[in-house]
């Protein structure tokens, strides 16, 4: 596959062009500014008086309501959370959007299952940072960049494609690199990877090790070392270097333990349990049941989210991060 660097990008593609940032949160205030101090002309499209609304003005961004920030836009950046997305854009967007405005998701959760059908007139392009977006500002702020996905799923002027990139370049990713994909590729995938892995796989792995050690009488303190804070490490040099740094900077012990141990916790039933994962995120059918607790109230959400907040691993990493004076310390930009 090749990745696209800021030689490949034709920057007049937003030339002189307006865009509105519907939404101020991690992504959205990263944009904003990178945007912005790229060139281009950047309109916070956020609720006056609100948290997104004080944020961008003190970023020195201008605001205007969103419906307001919509009109007069040549690019709609579309940054708010998925399920919020359906209502902003039947209520602002749709019929507040001038005729031929280009419509740019981070995620494509609300065009690969339904939940936002764009005007006809209208281009829809996808930019994805892989990093949150304070790392997103960071980066750029540094003369760098975070790699980013891009993608197309309405080209109705033909130059969707280069607006897309252009947009990508002006927030950095072309610094870092672009790779093309489609929606249905970047929304399964990263569900698939914050279910499978990340966030779900990682989290109940941590805290099965860490209750297989407490059940067989060892301290939770020396549990949480083990199966949660020295996680951390390892996986900064999955990050730094892939699975070959971390064997390199491993103990041989650790190393033989690894590959003999590991296949025996993932295994062909695990796999077959990731396959199912995939199954429902390809079928939709976990989009349809995330869109259903929701109207619901969340009442399976909150239940099963404060049933890990309560989890005893929870209250001794409480106690031994006290004494970690590092997590303490600012981070620098």
């Amino acid at each position: 596959m090749k990745v696209y660097t800021n030689d490949d990008v034709r920057g007049e593609a937003l030339e002189g062009k307006r865009i509105a940032v519907i939404g101020y949160g991690s992504q959205g205030r990263a944009h904003a500014q990178n945007l912005r101090d790229s060139g281009h002309d950047v309109v916070a499209g956020v609720r006056k008086g609100g948290k997104g609304w004080t944020n961008a003005r003190a970023d020195k961004i201008d605001t205007a309501e969103p419906a307001d920030a919509v009109e007069g836009a040549d690019l709609i950046a579309f940054l708010t959370p998925d399920m919020a997305q359906e209502a902003i854009y039947k209520e602002v967007i749709e019929p507040k959007a001038k005729n031929g405005a280009t419509l740019l998701f981070a995620h494509g959760f609300s065009i690969v299952y339904g939940r936002v059908a764009p005007r006809a007139d209208m281009d829809v392009v996808l930019v994805a940072p892989k990093g949150p977006g304070d790392l997103v500002r960071r980066e750029f702020v540094r003369g760098r960049g975070v790699p980013s996905l891009f993608a197309v799923h309405q080209d109705v002027s033909g130059k969707a494609r280069d607006k897309a990139m252009a947009y990508a370049k002006g927030n950095g990713g072309a610094t870092g690199g672009l790779l093309e994909t489609t929606f249905t590729e970047e929304t399964e995938t990263d569900l698939f990877g914050e279910q499978a892995v990340l966030c779900g796989g990682a989290k109940e792995l941590v805290i099965a090790g860490y209750q297989t050690l407490v059940d067989a009488g060892y301290q939770p303190q020396v549990a949480y070392f083990e199966c949660l804070h020295e996680l951390k490490l390892i996986v900064d040099l999955f990050y730094e270097g892939g699975i070959s740094k971390m064997h390199d900077f491993i103990s041989e012990t650790a190393k033989y333990g690894a590959v003999v141990s590991g296949p025996r916790i993932i295994t062909d039933e695990t796999r077959a349990r990731m396959r199912e994962v995939l199954k429902d995120i390809q079928s939709g059918a976990f989009a349809r049941d995330w869109i259903l607790e929701n109207q619901a109230g969340k009442p399976r959400y909150n239940a099963l989210l404060n049933a890990d907040r309560s989890h005893p691993i929870e209250e001794t990493g409480k106690q031994l991060r006290e004494r970690m004076a590092w997590l303490k310390q600012p981070t620098n930009a």
